[in-house]
């Protein structure tokens, strides 16, 4: 029976499973001893807002690499390593260029123009999208009806509390990783940065399948390197 834990603060609470992140490790939150909108709002805080509306311009020289004593200090306050490859990229080529700008800023060590990657789940494992899809059928099919409810308040509370946990819900489906370029039309190409799928690169087409998409070369998942040669459009089969 794989491993539980509950979220930090909340100690010895029975836990539902609800994300399995990896076949040995399974996220779990309890269902009803917990505000969903408290937590929504505490993960919202794991975003870099400030960086929301600035996204790097990909015009002129791209930036110079980084040192090694930068890349490990970017690694040590963001609590992970970076993958091999691309690590060489931002040691040897560039610290952006095809990619979000791997920077300092005021808030620390982040990516430039990134609003939407979640720095508080950065060391959580990525979970293969195949692992959740019972979960989120589940929580499909939790979704409150006005019938159920004695009035109209009683239904928009209960409302509010399951659409906060959807968002707490999709928030983990990108937990682990980084958004390492932004595609248009609200695409964007994930690198998992943590866990058994760390190095492999995601297509997030949420915006209009509901989808988070492997890049595939030759079947196989495309490494980072053949991926900067060729790009997310290519790679993804929908």
């Amino acid at each position: 029976m794989p491993a539980t834990a509950c979220l930090p603060g909340l100690p010895g609470l029975t836990c539902l499973p609800w994300q399995r992140l990896s076949a040995s490790t399974v996220f779990t939150l309890p269902r009803m001893t917990i505000d969903w909108i408290a937590e929504s709002r505490r993960l919202d805080r794991g975003h870099r807002s400030d960086e929301r509306g600035r996204r790097p311009s990909r015009r002129g020289a791209p930036p110079p690499p980084l040192s090694e004593r930068e890349v490990r200090e970017a690694e040590a306050e963001l609590g992970i390593v970076f993958p091999d490859q691309y690590r060489e990229y931002v040691l040897r080529k560039s610290a952006g260029g095809a990619v979000n700008r791997l920077r300092r800023s005021a808030a620390g060590w982040g990516w430039e123009g990134d609003a939407d990657t979640n720095y508080d789940l950065l060391t959580t494992p990525f979970p293969h999208p195949d692992s959740y899809r019972g979960d989120e059928d589940d929580l499909d099919a939790r979704e409150p009806l006005a019938e159920n409810f004695p009035d109209h308040s009683a239904h928009q509370a209960a409302w509010k509390q399951w659409e906060a946990e959807y968002e707490v819900f999709e928030e983990h489906k990108t937990a682990g990783a980084v958004v390492i370029q932004e595609n248009g039309c609200g695409f964007s190409t994930l690198l998992a940065v943590t866990g058994p799928l760390r190095g492999s690169l995601w297509f997030d087409a949420r915006a209009t399948c509901d989808l988070i998409l492997p890049l595939l070369l030759g079947g196989r998942p495309v490494s980072f390197t053949d991926w900067l040669a060729r790009g997310s459009m290519e790679l993804v089969r929908w």
